[in-house]
């Protein structure tokens, strides 16, 4: 396994270095100058020269993208053009706040719709099965952008269950985040329940759960025990693939609510032409998804032992 793993994560230099050229080519060269962005457009070239120079963008290109590299490795990607805080604090303070708005709802949601995905497919073919399909369908159909807005006109303004917008520190952001948690885990219904039921129904044609059947195995056990266990890859693969997304924050979410978060700093430096984050956000993303991408495959070989990495 050692073997594996040093191939994969050299095969990820070449990516990770593709990824960071295709980003320094997109904001550096093709993008809109920041100083100017900075300055504005009556700014003196005087005072064009002197930011350029404090940023290091007078360097040639080639200097600027092995400086880009140097950041990536280092994990210090210098300071925010807008507010001139080192980027590993804002970094820090960002991703503490996504992680209490993305982490609850991510493991209710797995116990959730594992449960219920289980329970439908343990009545397949019933009306049970029939209804739900169709409500989880409908559910997916639905934009994101309208769970939140009808629930927090709902349930925010006119009932005044929940706060409509804002963050606290501490445990007092909890009021906060209640309605944010409750629309992340519907939204995520739809779409991992029809993937775990459907794992699960493939399963249920297996050799193992009539084997099960036969020796007279109950049916709770066949589908809690003998199910649950040879289903866990797909159901790691879209778990797993899903965790840089608490990291990286919930872009449209923490916008509407305004809850200061790494997708929340993303917007508003991309309002502001802020490129060191921007720049740092996609190579951060990159790196996540290469990582979590290789323990998927690390923990297919946890979970099933006829799985051999080589």
């Amino acid at each position: 396994m050692l073997t594996y793993v040093i191939r994969r994560l050299l095969y990820m230099i070449p990516t990770l270095v593709g990824v960071a050229f295709l980003t320094f080519i997109l904001f550096t060269i093709f993008g809109e100058d920041p100083v100017r962005v900075a300055l504005g457009n009556h700014a003196s070239e005087q005072a064009i020269r002197d930011l350029s120079e404090m940023w290091g963008l007078n360097k040639p290109y080639w200097l600027q993208f092995y400086d880009f590299l140097i950041q990536i490795l280092t994990f210090n990607y210098g300071e925010s053009f807008s507010s001139g805080d080192r980027l590993s604090e804002i970094f820090a303070r960002g991703a503490l706040v996504s992680l209490s708005l993305t982490a609850p709802p991510f493991f209710v949601g797995i116990f959730l719709n594992i449960t219920i995905a289980m329970l439908i497919a343990y009545y397949r073919g019933s009306i049970v099965d029939r209804l739900s399909t169709i409500l989880f369908v409908i559910s997916m159909s639905i934009s994101y952008l309208v769970y939140i807005i009808v629930l927090q006109y709902v349930l925010a303004y006119q009932l005044n269950w929940f706060p409509i917008q804002g963050y606290k520190s501490g445990l007092a952001s909890i009021e906060f985040l209640l309605l944010p948690w409750l629309i992340i885990v519907l939204v995520s219904m739809g779409p991992d329940i029809r993937i775990y039921r459907t794992v699960f129904l493939d399963q249920t044609k297996a050799d193992y759960i009539r084997t099960a059947r036969a020796k007279g195995v109950s049916e709770q056990r066949i589908m809690s025990v003998h199910l649950l266990k040879n289903a866990m890859i797909p159901i790691l693969t879209n778990t797993i693939i899903s965790i840089p997304f608490l990291i990286m924050g919930a872009f449209v979410m923490e916008r509407y609510f305004s809850i200061p978060g790494i997708g929340d700093i993303t917007i508003t430096a991309i309002n502001e032409g802020d490129f060191p984050i921007i720049k740092a956000m996609t190579m951060m993303s990159a790196v996540l998804f290469a990582f979590f991408n290789l323990l998927t495959d690390l923990l297919y070989a946890v979970v099933d032992p006829r799985i051999k990495l080589s």
